[in-house]
């Protein structure tokens, strides 16, 4: 991956809807050899899909928390027990594996605590592989994640 490469990234991380022609023109390649490198970049993996960043308050989601999860046992059964059930939860945006105190760090959204309370009372909490969850509600997003930093991998 050279500059150009990156600048097409950076560019396209901000805006997926950027035409080929408006990308050719602010990375200086001609279109047919930009196309050709957007191409090499989707093929490498490195571009894994295109999708619309939505607006989650604007969606009534006004309750964004973060779960922390300790499982039972750190024992295979108990991780992909959990793991499945995790991945059929349409509400959970977010898991993550962790190292620390707990075992995974989640991420949901709901409209409000009541909403986010079912869904801790009637499905986080029925995975039987949970030992303890610890909610942190976010007050307010500081920053939120709107790309990779490309200029720190050259």
């Amino acid at each position: 991956m050279d500059r150009i490469d990156q600048k097409i990234l950076s560019i396209l991380q901000r805006d997926g809807q950027t035409s080929m022609s408006r990308l050719s023109e602010m990375v200086g390649l001609s279109l047919s050899a930009c196309h050709r490198r957007v191409k090499i970049l989707e093929n490498d993996g490195l571009i894994s899909h295109y999708a619309a960043r939505l607006n989650r308050r604007a969606l009534g989601l006004e309750v964004q928390v973060f779960i922390e999860v300790k499982l039972m046992s750190q024992r295979r059964h108990d991780i992909e027990a959990f793991e499945a059930a995790i991945a059929q939860m349409d509400d959970v945006l977010e898991c993550h594996l962790i190292s620390g105190e707990f075992d995974y760090l989640i991420r949901v959204a709901a409209r409000n605590t009541s909403d986010y309370e079912a869904l801790y009372r009637n499905r986080l909490s029925d995975i039987p592989s949970v030992a303890q969850m610890k909610t942190l509600l976010s007050l307010s997003t500081v920053k939120e994640f709107k790309g990779y930093n490309l200029e720190t991998l050259a």
